[in-house]
């Protein structure tokens, strides 16, 4: 293609997008060698949990993907981000095994760190993989979450300090459910009243999955799960949907977002596009 203009230079969607952005704010070649110099500096800190991940994080495109590859029927419950410090390490451990390293799950020293920020990490730590029992139910130790800080040491702390925003998620406790004929549920439960609540830099916070942490006051439940009376308690019932239920609510969000005009949508994969006339 010959005499390439503003005007003319591309039609492909997340190009066109790039390049409306450019001219509506004037981009000068400042700040172009700016923004090249702030990714190839992400990519030299990469490493499977970072810098690109949190880069996604902060900016909400994490959360935003995961809102359209998994919309939620009412009465389900909300996926949020996973958040750049997901393993495939875990342990296969049994309802009521303790996850952290405090039996009685109190907090005694906290360093606000996740354990793939140490540099030293050999084991997993404050995570684990469970299977629900025959009614569904799962069950384990830990210890109280806290807030802790997203890591500023890289460009994506530049990014933050430049936007005036600070890099403390609130307290809070990521859970993942797989079960075949399911949508994938990624959420996570964010503890009332953590002074981060309203403005989490990674925007994973949703009014659904705010929870309170209560206290162990039944026997019963006591004795079925090995604990002392008045150990602190998170409860929380989990909906997830059927792969047909998240299938058919996709494609309805597609056909409504993409399908404007009278435009057909079809779908390859499950991926939508519009269709040629």
């Amino acid at each position: 293609m010959k005499d390439l203009t503003a005007d003319n230079i591309t039609e492909n969607a997340i190009v066109r997008h790039l390049h409306d952005f450019a001219r509506e704010t004037r981009l000068s070649m400042a700040e172009w060698e700016y923004a090249v110099d702030f990714l190839a500096a992400c990519g030299q800190k990469c490493s499977p949990t970072r810098q690109f991940v949190l880069l996604s994080d902060v900016i909400g495109l994490s959360l935003l993907v995961d809102s359209i590859d998994h919309p939620k029927p009412e009465g389900a419950t909300e996926g949020t981000v996973l958040g750049p410090f997901h393993t495939h390490d875990a342990h296969h451990m049994s309802n009521g095994d303790d996850i952290g390293t405090d039996p009685d799950g109190i907090p005694m020293l906290v360093h606000c760190f996740y354990d793939v920020q140490y540099s030293n990490r050999e084991n997993p730590h404050g995570r684990a993989v469970l299977k629900t029992d025959a009614n569904g139910q799962v069950w384990f130790k830990a210890i109280v979450p806290v807030a802790y800080p997203v890591p500023t040491d890289g460009p994506v702390g530049d990014f933050l300090r430049a936007m005036g925003r600070h890099p403390y998620r609130p307290a809070h406790v990521h859970f993942m459910f797989d079960k075949p004929g399911y949508d994938h549920l990624i959420t996570a439960l964010t503890i009332r009243g953590d002074r981060f609540e309203s403005h989490d830099p990674v925007f994973g916070v949703k009014k659904s999955l705010i929870v309170d942490i209560n206290e162990v006051n039944s026997e019963l439940m006591a004795k079925k799960c090995g604990i002392p009376l008045g150990m602190k308690l998170l409860e929380h019932e989990f909906v997830v949907v059927t792969n047909i239920e998240a299938t058919k609510l996709r494609r309805e969000k597609a056909q409504e977002i993409m399908g404007r005009g009278s435009r057909k949508v079809e779908f390859y994969n499950d991926l939508p596009f519009l269709a040629l006339d």
